[in-house]
């Protein structure tokens, strides 16, 4: 039987499913509806009232839009389709009259606000609202509220949407924010003063359709028509969320996000968004040559010689970083392999299979979360390796779905099954496993570390096939998938590779301690560890000043685009690889970015497959006993993972506080 059914909406007959609301019938027919409270990933709360519409036959009064559903009209007379309008004079008055009620206590600092020019107030006051207020009597104020170090409040300009309010309970999962009081004194805040304990909390500055909560750190630096906007992707996790990077001049000022409804939806985590302050300091801006213990400035014909000359005749080993774009890995195993020398970008030691890709990524989509009946974690904490991941998994279990894990247990925001915490609970797990409708295994990188990691791997794939259902691997780092893509692996892995090493090019590796004894040339962005341990220092890119591929931890290859341009002398990290090349005596064979993809492309197709995941196949790995020790999470500190992070001062902030909170004492009951 048909779940669809006709109506009228403002003179068009339109087609739509009977459960939709009435608001999102309007946008199916192309027709503009105002709203406030009203989010399509939110619950519905139906208090703000501008979304009232006319249902002709039904009560003489303006229905709200976004409360009421298709399949609760009634037809004409004579079974006609219903009919519903949104421009008629009746709309037009109950418009006018909310816009004006809402108005009522907003200050005076409307045109000037720092969130002027983004703001749905202003501009539906504009179009829906009366250019007089006819109330006299004194504005309501009240006090604002500390969120903590990333949102700022203005809570007067608040209309009570509670947009805020929805997401930090229903996506991000926390019980911090709520509202108090009634009538005049219903207020926005949050329960004994706390402030905000989740890694997804700047989301509510893009919900808020007012200036109640803007970004702190941003605040009165830059106007929206000041910016040049581009398109993106972030690195700060393997996610790969879409991102827009705003730039004012050379300098990054602010970053937000970008809808793409199979990786991120509309959210971004709190380190992607605020990070950007850790571009501008501690960068790498010109080469360092080290003389005597010393690092001293150099031009960049000096640099290049000298990585050369230490390189040539001599063992090499290339290591990749955890930001590096696909071509950099891909120019940097083209130019060490030729030199007789191989490149690992597993610096964390994790035992990845090489050239098996549903072992690497596996088979699942991010998108499968959403329909998932059984889900697995095993040896991962999804909500600090990937908060948006995790709110997906929240949003699943909220549906529905049953969690379990096997690993440490922490605080994921929602319920879950504790299977155990070391190896042998995964064994017994994938030996009484039956199959389940609607499967989905997550496998996180603290479980793949250790010395049996393929062992763990090939467990988690048999518990898989047992469910008969998909499994992911969850990675940390946005390059590991592309680095592994093209190769730039080892046989025997990390330890390995190093052993008998007397140079080793460190292409942004700063999560890796290099012992005494080889030469280091470390190219990278920012003044970390890496470069302390450098010998020769080649200033690079960071990843909003280059353009690149970088694949997900899905395996969906996806662009990220250049907002401005390095500083100093530094230069693009594929540029570099090819001057050096040359220096060699071994040109590799490209003089751009478009000739580098296009050899890129020609040798692994699929990465030319921008923003589509291909089809990995399914090959278990090889069944070995793994050991008895409790799994480990791959993340300590959320929020200084990478050189980036640890540049920031609002990411060290957020740290002190992190750590604070952790050991707050408890009262005495």
């Amino acid at each position: 039987m048909s779940n669809l059914k006709k109506l009228i909406i403002d003179g068009h007959e339109v087609e739509v499913d009977a459960n939709l609301t009435l608001i999102q019938a309007c946008e199916q027919a192309g027709i503009e509806v105002p709203r406030f409270c009203y989010h399509e990933r939110l619950s519905i709360a139906g208090n703000c009232r501008m979304c009232l519409v006319e249902v002709v036959g039904g009560p003489p009064k303006p229905t709200a839009s976004c409360a009421m559903q298709v399949k609760d009209l009634r037809p004409g007379p004579n079974g006609e389709p219903a009919v519903v309008k949104t421009n008629s004079p009746m709309v037009k008055r109950a418009r006018e009259g909310v816009m004006e009620f809402l108005l009522i206590n907003h200050p005076l600092d409307c045109p000037i606000c720092d969130q002027g020019g983004e703001c749905d107030l202003q501009d539906q006051a504009m179009a829906y609202g009366v250019d007089f207020s006819r109330f006299r009597e004194p504005k309501r104020a009240c006090d604002d509220v500390d969120l903590g170090p990333l949102i700022a409040t203005a809570m007067t300009r608040c209309i009570s949407c509670t947009r805020c309010v929805r997401f930090t309970s229903e996506v991000a999962g926390i019980t911090q924010m709520g509202q108090t009081g009634r009538g005049e004194d219903a207020e926005i805040t949050t329960y004994l003063g706390l402030t905000l304990d989740s890694n997804l909390q700047g989301n509510i500055i893009d919900l808020c359709p007012v200036g109640a909560l803007t970004s702190k750190p941003y605040a009165f630096t830059a106007r929206p028509w000041e910016l040049t906007k581009t398109e993106s992707i972030d690195v700060m996790d393997a996610l790969g969320s879409n991102i827009r990077v705003d730039a004012k001049g050379r300098e990054v000022m602010r970053i937000l996000p970008r809808n793409h409804d199979g990786v991120n939806e509309e959210w971004i985590s709190d380190k992607t968004r605020f990070i950007w302050d850790g571009l501008r300091r501690q960068r790498l801006d010109t080469p360092y040559i080290r003389e005597n213990g010393r690092l001293r400035k150099a031009g960049w014909s000096e640099a290049l010689a000298a990585a050369a000359a230490a390189m040539t005749g001599k063992k090499v080993l290339g290591l990749v970083g955890d930001l590096v774009p696909v071509e950099a890995a891909f120019a940097l195993k083209q130019l060490v392999e030729g030199l007789g020398g191989s490149t690992e970008c597993r610096t964390d030691g994790a035992r990845l299979p090489v050239g098996n890709r549903s072992g690497y990524v596996g088979n699942a989509r991010i998108e499968d979360i959403d329909t998932a009946k059984e889900i697995w974690i095993i040896g991962s904490n999804p909500r600090t390796e990937a908060p948006v991941l995790n709110a997906r998994i929240r949003r699943a279990w909220a549906g529905g779905a049953n969690v379990s894990l096997i690993g440490p247990a922490a605080d994921l925001t929602y319920d879950f099954t504790h299977v155990g915490t070391d190896r042998d609970a995964l064994v017994k797990a994938a030996k009484a496993a039956k199959p389940t409708d609607g499967a989905l295994v997550i496998v996180g990188q603290g479980a793949l570390r250790e010395a049996d990691g393929e062992a763990v791997l090939a467990h988690a794939m048999a518990l898989t096939s047992a469910l008969g259902g998909k499994m992911l691997v969850l990675h940390t780092a946005a390059a590991r998938v592309g680095a592994m893509d093209v190769g730039a692996v080892t046989e025997g892995g990390l330890l390995a590779a190093v052993q008998g090493t007397e140079v080793i090019y460190n292409l942004g590796a700063d999560e890796v301690d290099i012992a005494e004894g080889p030469f280091v040339i470390y190219q990278g962005s920012h003044g970390d560890r890496g470069a302390m341990r450098a010998d020769i220092i080649l200033p690079a890119a960071a990843y909003t000043e280059e353009s690149g591929l970088f694949v997900n931890t899905e395996g969906r290859p996806q662009l990220a685009h250049r907002a401005g341009f390095a500083p100093g002398e530094a230069k693009e990290n594929w540029a570099i690889l090819r001057a050096l090349s040359a220096e060699l005596g071994a040109t590799q064979p490209w003089d751009s970015l478009a000739a580098l993809r296009r050899a890129l492309i020609s040798e692994h197709k699929h990465l030319g497959m921008i923003d589509e995941v291909a089809d990995n196949g399914w090959t278990p790995v090889e069944m070995r006993a793994p050991g008895k020790a409790d799994f480990r999470v791959a993340l300590g500190d959320f929020y200084l993972t990478n050189p980036i992070a640890r540049a920031s001062t609002v990411m060290a902030e957020l740290s002190a506080n992190a750590k604070a909170r952790r050991a707050q004492p408890l009262a005495a009951e």
